[in-house]
């Protein structure tokens, strides 16, 4: 049987511990960050900040589900229609691909209004197009529905 992709919940604030202890028990797990700049009133300092907020994916066999929960941290499984949600493998590449790169901006936005649709298939998604559903600043939510994915994305 082949291993797959699952997300898994995490205690608040506990993504990357999860994923460090998950690693060292020898199940794989790959909790996405992106660097950030924070600034205190005395100095400013590069931090990781997970990508999916309270989520660590893990690959790992049907059979062997259960044993995430010997980590402390760990909620639960995330499911859809019953069945605990499944990511591909290609999904997985284009998320390490976002996390690695340091160029991957929109080009261009004329008009981006709730309702509104967004091509995605240059970011490295299946799906053709994306619906906006929130627009906050600089940052607008993208639900891509046939792969049940909000995307967070950084305006600039």
């Amino acid at each position: 049987m082949k291993s797959r992709w699952y997300v898994i919940y995490t205690k608040s604030r506990n993504e990357k511990k999860v994923e460090e202890k998950l690693n060292r028990l020898g199940i794989e797990a790959y909790c996405p960050v992106k660097t950030e700049i924070r600034v205190w009133s005395d100095r400013k300092k590069k931090v990781f900040v997970p990508l999916l907020p309270s989520m660590v994916l893990v690959r790992l066999l049907d059979s062997e589900r259960n044993s995430v929960f010997e980590v402390p941290g760990v909620v639960r499984y995330m499911f859809w229609n019953g069945e605990p949600v499944v990511v591909r493998e290609d999904e997985v590449a284009v998320l390490k691909e976002v996390e690695q790169s340091k160029d991957m901006t929109l080009e261009s936005v004329e008009v981006l209004k709730p309702g509104a649709h967004v091509e995605m298939s240059e970011f490295g998604f299946d799906a053709q197009y994306g619906e906006v559903r929130h627009v906050s600043g600089s940052q607008c939510w993208v639900v891509l529905k046939k792969l049940g994915f909000v995307v967070k994305l950084q305006l600039q």
